[in-house]
This record gives C-alpha cells, structure tokens and sequence, in this order.
C-alpha cells in the first residue's frame, strides 16, 4: 500500500479549484483518498477553504474526517457548520465519536443537533454516552455491538448476528448474555460457523471473558487491553449487565490525548 504524502502541490491544487468553484474535480481528487489523510488535508487549507470542502464532500466521508481534524481546526469548523449539517454528521458515527463532536458543542446547539436526528436509538444511545465521565469506561465506549443469548440455536444466532452488523462497521467480539442479560462469556466466530444448526450458544460459547465496568478509569482500561492485547473490551455495570464496548482504536486516541495534555 502507498503511502500518502501530503505536499503544498496537492493543497495549492485543491485551493484553486475551491477558488474556481471546481467541485467535479476537487471531488475526483479526494474520493480516493482515506479519511485521515483527507483530514490532514483539511488541517493545511485556509479556513474558508477547509469549510468549503467539509461542505462538498459526502457526509458518509466528512463524518469522519471531522473525528481526526486537529482539535481547534475542528472547533472552529464547528462553529460554522448549522445543526442540521452537523446532524447529519453525527448520524454517520459510531456512538463514541459522535458524542465526542457533540461534547465540543455549547449546551444549547447541542440539544438541537441531538433534536433533529430522528432515529431514536442513535439519540437514546447518544444521551446515555454523554452521562459519562470521558475519561472513564463509560465515556470510551461506544453502544454499537455483536450480542447473543446462550439459549439461541445457531440458525437463530446467525439470523440475529446479521440484523446487528449491518449498524456496525467492524465486528471485533460476539457476546453472549444469558435471560437477564448479563454478560457470560464470549462467542468464536468460527466455532458457530462450524456448529450443526440446531445445537444451543450454551453448548459452544466461551465462558472466560474480559471486561471493564463503566465507571473504571481510562487508565484501567489501557492496562488491562495492553497487558492482554486486546483489540477490544466489553463494558458492563455492577450488575454485570452489557452497556457497550471499547476498541483499541478508542485507547489510541485516548492515549494520544493523555500525552497532548
């Protein structure tokens, strides 16, 4: 895989094209180009030019773009973009991220972006996220999960399995719940595909697990992935019942963030 490099030819280019309104062009530059190179791109242009291009580009692309902007370009491009365009920002993001936005937003246009998403589940799972401390497992997290219960047979299992990823975009673990919901255990990928179609999740999940509660720091939650090299966890209450997960995409940034303070 090539490496992206950004030079002043490919801003100097880009700044033209924004100046002669371009769009056809400027579009055929970036729709190959991955989110994080295209925010490093942003980071570089004017800040006329960078609201220009957040504005033209697809909301599927700039969503993410505005997670990996400097923290003041994005402020600033906040400032500027209507509640509506953010929220159709925020519908495009894992839970985490977008209350990551949201939470750079002053109170009132924050409940309004919240207000004109419609989908209910992105909203309640959005509410919920922001109650949390954003250094602790809570405030990590993201709602977005693979879950199963232990007394599914397979067939049922793979059915439900395919309902729940298609709102997410990559599935790290399959957790399994028993009838109070609480977490039990975890479920090989591999294991249910190889499974008869008939047998039960209780006869084939693994019962060892490691989790985090949702209110332990960030700091646990970094020990215990690295020391185990986890690419994620599940987050649970003192009930043990399942809130949500955190990846190690999640701890990379909190990380980064813990270094720039």
């Amino acid at each position: 895989m090539k490496t992206f490099k950004l030079s002043s030819e490919l801003i100097n280019n880009i700044s033209d094209l924004i100046l002669r309104k371009n769009n056809k062009e400027i579009k055929n530059i970036v729709k190959n180009l991955h989110y994080a190179d295209l925010a490093e791109l942003v980071n570089e242009l004017s800040f006329n030019d960078s609201i220009y291009l957040i504005k033209l580009i697809d909301s599927d692309k700039t969503s993410d773009v505005l997670t990996e902007l400097d923290d003041d370009v994005r402020e600033k491009i906040l400032k500027e973009l209507s509640e509506k365009e953010i929220a159709v920002e925020i519908k495009e993001l894992d839970s985490d991220d977008a209350v990551d936005i949201l939470s750079e937003l002053p109170e009132e246009k924050k409940e309004k972006v919240i207000s004109l998403i419609k989908d209910e589940n992105i909203t309640e799972n959005i509410r919920e996220l922001l109650k949390y401390d954003e250094d602790s497992a809570g405030g990590l997290m993201a709602k977005e999960l693979i879950s199963v219960n232990e007394n599914w047979r397979v067939l049922k299992c793979l059915r439900e399995i395919r309902k729940q990823a298609k709102d997410i975009t990559r599935v790290h673990s399959i957790y399994v719940l028993n009838k109070k919901e609480e977490l039990i255990g975890r479920l090989s990928l591999k294991d249910l595909i190889m499974s008869p179609s008939k047998k039960k999740i209780k006869q084939i999940y693994i019962p060892k697990v490691d989790y985090v509660n949702v209110n332990d720091s960030g700091e646990d939650v970094v020990k215990l992935m690295t020391k185990y090299d986890l690419e994620a966890i599940p987050v649970v209450n003192d009930n043990r019942k399942l809130l949500g997960r955190i990846t190690i995409d999640d701890i990379v940034d909190f990380i980064k963030d813990e270094a720039e303070e």
